[in-house]
């Protein structure tokens, strides 16, 4: 079931204007579940609370029909979610910030993004995001699928490094192409906990939304295969640092935290990824001298160590392969220093 791309306004039947948050269509399989169930597994951030208090207010519609909370979502469901008020994230404001630009052409340009920026406005952040400053320094920028300015793909607030953002229609449509085609290339590198038993290998597992915690993604093998979609990573020790291992990992796909939830399946969870655990100490040993280097490694690093270091696509307009590489920033290679220290005295 995909989230479409909103509508315009319309009225109800007491003549309020509405529009459209979200809409949803149930999958063929779909078991009988109570509505406000089934959009807390769909909806990012909303609580049942809200869900509920949106069906009470007769703004949760199924085959256009508004439906109270226990509503039962069937197989096929048109569901759409409708506000008297737009969604947040359409009311779009150009921000003057500074963007790190790598490469721009009049088809597309190539952005070096610091870890901390959202790449586009959503719940809780309406402001500050690339999105905002690509409009103000660009006009007219296309939208993607989900009705966002010039993306064609993007990365977690959090995790730094390059995102190509297109400048024309032919653009988003070629570029958006090669990304679903898996013909792109992506490579991460990232510092994960624990001393990889392989040099290089491959995680395949599909990904979807964690049946417990909303906030995470978790991976589905066999019979559960069906509550996520395909994902495959590939990853390649770089350098072995006692209790952390520096990596590449390279997408054939692209899911939402995917590195990150392929990280944690195989049991080396990303460093300092609060999200999924990784800013407790995951390996190591119980000295307090330890404990304190490793809390000195959070501070250099207070983020997860996930860095988008090299993107490469066809260019939409010539056809030339291009690659774009941008160095590990200062914070984690800060932190990839610390460790190099630590184990150099450990070897003595």
């Amino acid at each position: 079931m995909d989230n479409k791309t909103p509508q315009l306004p319309e009225q109800n039947q007491a003549g309020d204007t509405l529009y459209e948050h979200h809409a949803f269509t149930a999958d063929k399989g779909q078991a009988p579940l109570r509505i406000d169930k089934w959009l807390m597994n769909k909806v990012e951030n909303a609580t049942r609370n809200k869900i509920q208090a949106a069906a009470k207010d007769g703004n949760i519609y199924v085959n256009e029909v508004a439906v109270k909370s226990n509503y039962k979502v069937k197989p096929l469901d048109e569901i759409r979610v409708l506000f008297s008020h737009p969604p947040f994230e359409n009311l779009l404001v150009g921000e003057n910030m500074p963007i790190d630009i790598v490469y721009e052409d009049d088809a597309l340009l190539v952005v070096n993004k610091p870890a901390g920026i959202v790449v586009h406005p959503g719940h809780g952040n309406y402001s500050g995001t690339l999105i905002n400053g690509l409009i103000h320094h660009f006009d007219n920028l296309p939208k993607n699928s989900s009705d966002r300015p010039g993306l064609v793909h993007r990365i977690d607030k959090d995790t730094s490094g390059l995102l190509v953002v297109a400048k024309t229609e032919h653009a988003m449509a070629h570029l958006s192409k090669q990304f679903k085609d898996k013909t792109s290339e992506r490579e991460y590198v990232a510092i994960v906990w624990g001393n990889m038993n392989e040099d290089e290998g491959t995680i395949e597992g599909n990904i979807g939304r964690h049946p417990k915690n909303r906030l995470q993604n978790t991976v589905y093998l066999e019979d559960e295969a069906d509550n996520g979609k395909p994902a495959v990573t590939h990853y390649k020790v770089i350098e072995r640092l006692t209790y952390v291992t520096l990596v590449s990992c390279k997408l054939e796909t692209g899911r939402t935290h995917q590195i990150r939830v392929h990280m944690k399946h195989i049991g080396h969870t990303l460093f300092n990824d609060v999200r999924y655990g990784g800013e407790r100490i995951l390996k190591g040993t119980t000295f307090t001298k330890y404990k304190q280097f490793v809390d000195n490694c959070f501070k250099i690093l207070p983020r997860q160590a996930l860095h988008a270091k090299t993107l490469g696509f066809e260019h939409p307009t010539t056809g030339e392969f291009m690659r774009f590489e941008t160095p590990v920033p200062q914070d984690m290679s800060d932190c990839i220093e610390k460790w190099r220290g630590y184990s150099k005295h450990m070897d003595i």
